[in-house]
């Protein structure tokens, strides 16, 4: 897979960096550029990145990092159950238990919901932050609507990460879920109120929040680059019509003078 030349490998973590050294200089630096395109890459063209990963692996699979990686571009990738199997390599590697969430996650995209919400009673969601926390409570609640339980959705995302009033990292997409959670079940009112929290914390872009409350209140978006178009197209119908309508009026400007001039010609005779 080919590197840009502004890559230079040296824009990984440091905490990633320094699992590297492990490796051979040259190695590590092959290694490091690839890692740095999977980043680079994998919310734009998730195959692409996906390509890269599979590079860093073969190069380098005995490091947490690379497996990590691997696991995160196969999930970008739907491929779950290689997502699956890479993030446990990593875990074994490191012992931690940050990809726990995700780890559940896979097992939802494989269609084992209960497996998921198994794990999210596991001792291990005591160990992790409260990002991770949060996440994991996500995930539990997309298995209990992979299972057509939205109330116990509902419920499971009710919690004091969902009523404080203080915006973080993670915010926008709980309140995201727990309004799309409503809307599912019905609650339209409580929904829209969501909805409109979930937009208002959303400082990234990391939701649809915005159009979803427009779609809610019944607002459409025309596109401005479709909007000339059509005002292009208009003008465009308008010259034609204009020139259908000059055309009978020319034909009879025509038929007038041919007239005339066979009057004029009988007088000569």
């Amino acid at each position: 897979m080919p590197i840009p030349e502004d890559v230079t490998g040296e824009e990984i973590d440091k905490d990633v960096r320094q699992e590297l050294q492990s490796l051979p200089k040259g190695l590590a630096e092959d290694v490091a550029k690839n890692l740095v395109m999977v980043a680079r890459l994998i919310d734009e063209d998730p195959e692409a990145a996906y390509a890269y990963s599979k590079v860093a692996l073969r190069l380098a699979s005995r490091v947490a990092a690379v497996r990590e990686a691997g696991g995160f571009a196969a999930y970008a990738n739907q491929k779950y159950s290689e997502a699956l199997a890479e993030f446990r390599a990593a875990r074994r590697m490191t012992g931690g238990v940050d990809l726990w969430p995700v780890m559940a996650d896979c097992e939802r995209g494989l269609g084992r919901p209960e497996k998921a919400l198994d794990m999210a009673g596991a001792p291990e969601v005591h160990k992790l932050d409260k990002a991770g926390q949060v996440e994991m409570r996500l995930v539990a609640a997309g298995a209990r609507r992979d299972m057509d339980q939205l109330d116990a959705a509902i419920v499971t995302l009710q919690s004091p990460e969902l009523a404080s009033n203080s915006v973080q990292p993670w915010t926008a997409r709980l309140r995201y879920a727990y309004a799309d959670a409503l809307l599912a079940a019905g609650r339209e009112g409580e929904a829209r109120e969501w909805f409109a929290k979930a937009a208002e914390a959303d400082k990234d872009g990391s939701t649809d929040a915005s159009d979803r409350l427009a779609e809610m209140d019944g607002v459409e978006f025309v596109d401005a680059f479709d909007e000339s178009e059509a005002e292009a197209e208009a003008e465009a119908e308008a010259e034609d019509d204009a020139v259908s309508q000059e055309a009978p009026a020319q034909a009879v400007e025509v038929a007038e003078d041919s007239e005339a001039d066979d009057d004029k010609d009988d007088h000569k005779d």
